[in-house]
């Protein structure tokens, strides 16, 4: 029989009924082979080529976990899945040790959280065929083949890394992507600092990619929030027994980041035993995990990130000055998304396609107008609150193109509507406190600002703005005239 087009996947699960759930979420993509049990599921990796394998962990007889164990005995190569109901610690640990589990994925789950798992899973697998040719190919090549071989892979993993980093030809960010390609090469810290939600972790894992340990795992830690003992036990590990309720040893990050990197953010808000324990981790190399004597080392990079400045921090007795200059050998700073307003259209066509893609909802583009809002608006929780939005217009939408009426209605009051503003700086619903002027020029200007909103918001139907305002189709023309409001060039009026 010939080999199927699509990439194989095997589900496994003792319930006939979530086997047939599975099915229905992967046939469309998949090329689908079913078990009720490990001897059965067994028989067919024997008979088939298999990219990816879902167990269920509680099945009669033999669990998920010695199933997938022995699976990545014989099949390294194919990734493993784990579907369970339960959370316990100690099973993760245990199916993370022995069967070398690629992801958890929880019941109940969601059929689209469900397909976009195996998805990566196959997408995984792919990859790693594909570094096993490359490897043979160098293993096989000449010296001088093989150092041209490795400057390609060394320019494809620069590549992957900093054009993710999505910008324009004339970003702000610019100067930033340029200074991190040369430290990206050089073994010491790298301290970045900039608002939560611009991008920091990015450009780490970028630098991670286009170092010389491109080909080694990056892992990334946020410390803001959470407490000393968790955060230790996440960063150093912990011995058996020295955390309450898990039964084995945990390996901390800086022992799996080995000869990788490890991007810590949220640096500032650690605490002082924290900054200490830091200190010492970065001046001498050494941690010692909970509940353990002996000192350990790590071979990984560190990057780290920072929501603000630390300087002022120093000065005021907040952070250590001596951790601070052991960090930032060398410094980055993130521009918040307000300062990369000729980036903001790039940004947002590249979201929308990207959430029309995982919603399944066929999308067009932004119209210019969408766009000029966009443009126009702060942005105060930068990337995630753009990329929010662009999702909320995707569901919203009727249309193909969006268009700016699908806008939330505080960045339509902040925006610029065309020529009503006749120059004026816009003004959003944070800076009303700092508008100066009398009491009428106040009222006028935020009058024309909801006047804007609300005709771009109806697509400047006027009898249902005029409705909405609780105003006359005459008093509401009076008002446009009297502020110059008028439709973008690309807007028909409506009577």
């Amino acid at each position: 029989m010939a080999a199927p087009s699509l990439p194989t996947v095997l589900v496994v699960d003792d319930e006939p009924f979530s086997v047939a759930s599975m099915r229905m979420a992967l046939e469309d993509d998949f090329h689908v082979l079913e078990a009720t049990d490990a001897e059965e599921a067994w028989r067919l990796m024997e008979e088939n080529w298999v990219q990816v394998v879902v167990s269920d962990q509680r099945m009669p007889g033999r669990t998920g976990v010695e199933l997938l164990s022995d699976v990545r005995d014989r099949w390294p190569e194919t990734v493993r899945i784990i579907v369970t109901g339960y959370t316990e610690s100690s099973d993760m640990i245990d199916a993370i040790n022995k069967a070398g589990i690629y992801q958890f994925i929880t019941k109940p789950w969601h059929p689209d959280q469900f397909l976009m798992a195996v998805r990566n899973a196959a997408r995984l697998f792919e990859l790693s065929r594909e570094h096993e040719r490359m490897s043979l190919e160098m293993r096989y090549l000449g010296n001088t083949a093989a150092q041209k071989l490795q400057a390609r892979r060394q320019q494809a993993q620069e590549a992957s890394g900093f054009d993710k980093v999505l910008r324009g030809v004339d970003s702000p960010l610019n100067p930033t992507i340029s200074l991190a390609r040369q430290y990206a090469s050089f073994e010491v810290p790298v301290l970045i600092s900039g608002e939560a939600g611009t991008g920091k972790t990015d450009l780490a894992r970028a630098m991670h990619f286009g170092s010389l340990r491109g080909d080694r795992p990056f892992y990334k830690l946020n410390c803001a929030g959470m407490s000393d003992d968790v955060l230790a036990a996440e960063l150093f590990g912990a011995k058996r027994g020295a955390v309450p309720g898990a039964v084995q040893a945990k390996a901390g990050m800086l022992q799996r980041a080995d000869r990788g990197t490890l991007f810590l953010n949220g640096v500032d808000a650690l605490s002082p035993a924290m900054q200490l324990q830091l200190l010492h981790l970065v001046s001498e190399g050494g941690f010692q995990p909970i509940g353990g004597h002996e000192t350990l080392t790590s071979g990984a990079r560190l990057i780290f990130g920072a929501h603000r400045d630390l300087r002022p921090l120093c000065a005021r007795g907040q952070f250590r000055s001596d951790l601070f200059y052991e960090m930032a050998v060398t410094e980055l700073a993130m521009p918040p998304l307000r300062a990369r307003v000729p980036d903001i259209a790039m940004l947002a066509e590249r979201m929308l396609h990207e959430v029309a893609e995982t919603h399944g909802k066929p999308v067009r583009g932004l119209s210019r107008p969408a766009l000029e809002f966009l443009e126009s608006y702060d942005w105060p929780g930068n990337l995630p609150e753009l990329r929010n939005e662009v999702t909320r217009m995707l569901i919203l939408a009727q249309d193909m193109t969006l268009g700016p009426e699908l806008i939330s209605r505080h960045i339509l009051q902040a925006g610029n509507h065309g020529d009503l503003a006749a120059g004026e700086k816009p003004v959003s619903g944070t800076d009303l406190c700092t508008l100066e002027g009398t009491l009428k020029d106040r009222v006028e200007l935020m009058e024309m600002r909801i006047l804007g909103e609300t005709l771009t918001r109806l697509k400047w139907n006027k009898s249902k703005a005029a409705a909405e305002l609780g105003l006359s189709r005459v008093g509401l023309r009076a008002k446009l005239d009297r502020y110059g409001i008028e439709p973008h060039a690309t807007v028909t009026e409506e009577d």
